[in-house]
């Protein structure tokens, strides 16, 4: 029975910590502690196992924490207008509808992208993008803008991975970020699924902080390069009118 309510206690305890969060982006361990009347020991234990299944996000450099990805997963279910998945969705259908190709909307988990939002094209021959697949940061229009956008650890932590696939060259993958940052959107053919290709721009919230890339994909064999070029700033557009949607 004690360690029965020793359990219940535990989850109540992550819970009021996940609430914090309700009125703050980020907490370090003492403002937790202090929130909550808790010891700094006790909210430690909670803080780690929040982080290793991915509902917290610590930020190396300052030891604060932040809400993880975890929760944009269980939030595909959701259908209350201030998800940002379902917040999106109208600018994101109005972007299908202008380039007539799928629209991904993504977030970086770690050295994962998820896609949360997706809308179909109405094409016959179209790229079906499930929601919720993770995909590597590698390789891929809107991992590249994940990554190009990100602070400067992430590429660095990315780069040294010794699971770096063989067949992408560090090198080049270097001048393409500079290149995406230098013309705000990224592209790729073929670079995850062959036949595909992808264009895609970041999304900053209004306090300039990237959340999000958001991509047209579709054959690569009607979405050439040129293509690409010519969404590209229809992308960016709806990209800027997204951020100003969010915090």
């Amino acid at each position: 029975m004690e360690e029965q309510k020793a359990n219940v206690r535990a989850v109540e305890r992550a819970l009021d910590i996940l609430l914090c969060f309700t009125d703050a982006t980020d907490l370090g361990l003492s403002e937790i502690s202090s929130r909550l009347s808790l010891h700094k020991s006790t909210v430690h234990r909670l803080l780690a196992t929040l982080e290793n299944k991915g509902f917290l996000i610590r930020d190396v450099e300052t030891e604060k924490y932040r809400l993880g990805f975890r929760i944009w997963e269980l939030s595909a279910n959701l259908t209350h207008n201030d998800d940002p998945a379902t917040m999106l969705l109208p600018e994101m259908e109005r972007l299908r509808d202008l380039v007539e190709e799928t629209i991904s909307l993504y977030v970086r988990d770690g050295m994962e992208r998820i896609r949360i939002q997706a809308v179909q094209s109405k094409q016959p021959i179209r790229r079906v993008a499930p929601i919720g697949a993770r995909m590597p940061l590698t390789v891929g229009a809107s991992s590249k803008v994940l990554v190009a956008y990100a602070d400067a650890a992430v590429a660095r932590e990315l780069l040294d991975d010794p699971d770096w696939p063989d067949f992408v060259s560090r090198e080049s993958y270097v001048e393409q970020l500079e290149q995406i940052r230098q013309q705000g959107f990224a592209t790729s053919v073929e670079e995850r699924e062959l036949g595909t290709a992808a264009v895609a721009a970041p999304i900053f919230n209004r306090n300039g902080q990237l959340v999000a890339s958001i991509a047209a994909s579709g054959p690569s064999n009607r979405l050439t390069q040129e293509k690409m070029r010519q969404y590209a700033p229809f992308i960016k557009e709806a990209a800027y009118r997204m951020g100003k949607m969010m915090k």
